[in-house]
């Protein structure tokens, strides 16, 4: 019985030609009942595999049109791993913000380099400003960090635009509803540079309409104007082509850094006194003297620098009301901040003014902006009577000129540039004014020329390596 059942089963063995045809070829009623049976059920075991060769053909040529199934198969195990490919750099990118940061004009390259410190990738240096990428978090640590930029603007979308509808329907594109909401107070702000547009008032209303229509469109309700005190700046930015939004993450311009009450008759604003610093060169161990110290806005950007006190440390800033703010990590970075600043300052620091209610402004701006009294030391007394008490240093100064002068004798200047002969053999001397001819006045020759702008005045910083009598 088992012998026969052996001979049966290798009966189709006789030749391999035959094995590969008899299915196909051999007609079923030749063949036994029992042979039959077996040979369709091999004929169904292969007919499943019958369409796999045309698989391969959806890989590189068009699948077959008998073979659907094996097409939807190639395309479900493929999409997903096509798809990561794909977005794994865009969900990367996400992350990343290109960031705008204004500076007052003239300390575009200072702001760079202050930038590139702090660990930005700089992109561009451009007039006024620089523009970098960073992460949130970055963008949290410019705004603590920076002495010198204006504020800190983040980038949400940019386009081609020609006319002011163009400009809405890219401000209704946009995202907002990520940012703030119905219950924030809004303001839009508008600026342009050789921009076609014939009204960027108008232009700004139809940014401000976009915003309020996409918030009542998809929350209900829309946001308040608020001019004055928003919870939520916008900033459109509009060029020969093309519009720029940004989200304003400073607020009030970074300069105000939260201490300064009491301003002299021609204040510096901090972050352009703090770019003067760079500008000459003025590092924190070095001795710094302001003889026309006003309300001591130099010196006291100075001693912030020397202790490595960030100067966004005690005031607010905008970020602090949007719906993606994480207060955790906030405070994580500031107390970063304080952690790193230096105990004492051993580096000397001195300021003079003529004026005595002016040193009394200083001296308040001092305790004001969290500084102990011995650290910068404040004189009632003339330039002219100001002396060194240390090694060669720093004059950083913003010297009366215009109506600050009160009309004085020219002979002040000459005067002034024989006392530093005199006693300042070696020191660099840096002073800001908007009188081009201050050169000729001091009667000093200019190692180099720095054009800033103080506010609406263009001015200059000169700076002089004195050379003593003897020298």
């Amino acid at each position: 019985m088992s012998s026969d059942s052996k001979k049966t089963l290798s009966l189709p063995r006789k030749s391999s030609a035959d094995d590969s045809t008899s299915d196909e070829a051999t007609p079923i009623a030749r063949r036994s009942g029992a042979r039959s049976v077996r040979a369709q059920a091999r004929k169904r075991r292969r007919q499943p595999s019958q369409p796999r060769p045309t698989a391969k053909t959806t890989r590189g040529q068009t699948p077959h049109s008998g073979t659907p199934v094996v097409h939807k198969r190639a395309r479900t195990k493929t999409a997903p791993t096509t798809q990561a490919t794909t977005q794994a750099p865009k969900s990367k990118k996400q992350n990343l913000f290109f960031v705008f940061a204004p500076c007052p004009q003239g300390l575009e390259e200072v702001l760079e380099q202050e930038l590139q410190q702090l660990g930005f990738k700089v992109l561009e240096r451009g007039r006024a400003g620089c523009r970098f990428e960073t992460d949130w978090v970055g963008i949290l640590r410019a705004n603590l960090y920076s002495r010198i930029a204006t504020r800190i603007l983040v980038q949400l979308t940019q386009a081609p635009v020609r006319t002011p509808d163009d400009v809405y329907a890219l401000a209704y594109d946009t995202e907002w509803e990520k940012w703030f909401g119905p219950r924030d107070s809004l303001r839009v702000d508008t600026s342009a540079l050789r921009s076609p547009m014939q009204s960027l008032q108008y232009c700004n209303l139809r940014v401000k309409d976009a915003i309020c229509d996409r918030l009542r469109a998809r929350e209900g309700a829309r946001p308040d104007v608020d001019t004055v005190r928003p919870d939520a700046k916008v900033h459109l930015f509009l060029d020969e082509s093309s519009a720029t939004l940004y989200l304003d993450s400073s607020g009030e311009s970074l300069f105000k850094r939260g201490w300064r009450k009491q301003k002299g008759a021609a204040p510096l604003r901090e972050n352009l006194a703090a770019g003067l610093l760079a500008l000459a060169g003025w590092q924190p161990n070095q001795p710094l003297i302001d003889p026309f110290c006003g309300s001591g806005t130099i010196l006291i950007e100075a001693a912030w620098m020397a202790l490595n006190a960030p100067p966004g440390l005690h005031r607010p800033f905008h970020f602090e009301r949007l719906r993606n703010h994480n207060p955790r990590i906030w405070n994580q970075l500031k107390d970063k901040a304080r952690s790193e600043i230096l105990p004492t300052l051993d580096t000397p620091l001195i300021g003079a003014d003529i004026d005595a209610q002016a040193i009394e402004q200083a001296k308040e701006n001092l305790h004001l902006a969290k500084l102990g009294a011995g650290n910068i030391e404040f004189r009632h007394a003339n330039a002219l009577e100001v002396l060194p008490t240390a090694q060669p240093g720093f004059i950083v100064t913003n010297p009366p000129y215009g109506e600050r002068l009160d009309e004085q004798l020219q002979s002040f200047w000459f005067d002034w540039s024989a006392h530093l002969k005199s006693h300042y053999d070696g020191w660099n001397v840096n002073l800001i004014s908007s009188d081009l001819d201050l050169p000729g006045h001091l009667r000093l020759k200019a190692n180099r020329r720095f054009p800033v702008f103080n506010g609406p005045l263009d001015c200059r910083l000169f700076q002089f390596e004195i050379q003593g009598r003897d020298s």
